[in-house]
């Protein structure tokens, strides 16, 4: 069992063969916890050591069907640190090679993609994700150094099920089933104006399902739509944006001049925050991903942390577990 820093809770215990399992990566949203430039006081707890602030890097899974071959979900710009700290993804034999046998984006942002960069020495795996995501990839020359003959790019349909397969075409015993939710197009891509909400695939939401268990993965989405309502309604696990409490966090704090809203986030807290909107989901698990360093949630003893378990909800930590 992993440990369970700062009050959150473990999901799971010793995996069993062949079933599926999920491991968090990385749980902060951009920039991580600490930021490297951010002196707010959650952040210097962080550094400090403090037990209830622990750090976390940005927002990445692993999963896998089998044990064998695991499927990223996102690649962070600390995938290496992540890797490296996460056992299941070690190689198994002596010289070259990984267990990890496909990545996939649920958009196009800095920290969802950057890390891809780190798989580079050679190895060969699948790069799946929506139309618009691979055509920030292909429109930027450094990922040249991922050539699509060693890792395919594979476009990922949306609304209906794709079964994972390695580079080689061999089934990796997982299925996604990929879907738009409200977002934005990354920062980067934006030429000065507000462009305003995505709704068509920029940034996607992710159902993943083994043979008898299935969970969500969105981390991030700008508003609960009646789509989406239906969509997650009796779900099993739901992890979900948990990047601000409320929408002028950065503003009241002094660190930014952009709503929630204006990134693409919707809002922990309030009538329009994601616990309202959960509230009548019958979602048997839920848990917060993506956190801000300027999100109190984060920090195990605040009222914030309290009022979301009250809600029924937890904070994902990098390292949780999810599954027996």
């Amino acid at each position: 069992m992993r440990p369970d820093p700062g009050g959150a809770h473990t999901l799971c215990a010793a995996p069993r063969a062949h079933s599926l399992r999920a491991i968090v990566l990385g749980a902060a949203a951009g920039g991580g916890f600490p930021q490297w430039n951010c002196g707010c006081p959650a952040c210097n707890r962080a550094r400090a050591g403090d037990p209830d602030s622990p750090p976390r890097t940005q927002c990445g899974m692993a999963v896998t069907a089998n044990g064998e071959n695991w499927v990223l979900l996102n690649a962070a710009p600390e995938l290496s640190q992540q890797i490296a700290r996460t056992r299941e993804l070690h190689p198994r034999a002596p010289g070259r090679g990984s267990p990890i046998a496909a990545v996939i984006l649920t958009g196009g942002e800095i920290d969802a993609i950057t890390g891809l960069l780190s798989l580079r020495e050679g190895h060969q795996f699948v790069i799946y994700a929506a139309t618009p995501v691979l055509e920030v990839l292909d429109a930027n020359p450094i990922f040249a150094a991922l050539p699509p003959a060693r890792v395919p790019r594979r476009a990922l349909a949306l609304d209906v099920p794709t079964r994972l397969t390695d580079a080689a075409g061999s089934p990796l015993g997982l299925t996604v089933e990929a879907f738009a939710v409200p977002g934005k197009v990354p920062l980067f891509a934006e030429t000065g104006a507000d462009p305003g909400r995505d709704d068509d695939g920029a940034t996607i939401g992710l159902r993943i399902a083994g043979q008898d268990q299935s969970f969500f993965f969105i981390p991030g989405c700008a508003a609960m739509t009646d789509a989406l309502r239906h969509r997650l309604r009796g779900a099993e696990l739901v992890l979900f944006d948990g990047t601000l409490w409320h929408d002028a966090e950065l503003i009241h704090a002094g660190l930014g001049s952009k709503t929630g809203a204006r990134m693409g986030h919707m809002s922990i807290s309030g009538p329009a925050g994601a616990i309202a909107a959960f509230r009548d989901l019958d979602v048997r698990r839920r848990i917060f991903i993506h956190l801000n360093n300027t999100n109190p949630a984060l920090l195990a003893g605040s009222p914030e942390r309290a009022e979301l378990h009250a809600a029924g909800w937890d904070v994902a930590f990098d390292g949780m577990e999810l599954f027996a």
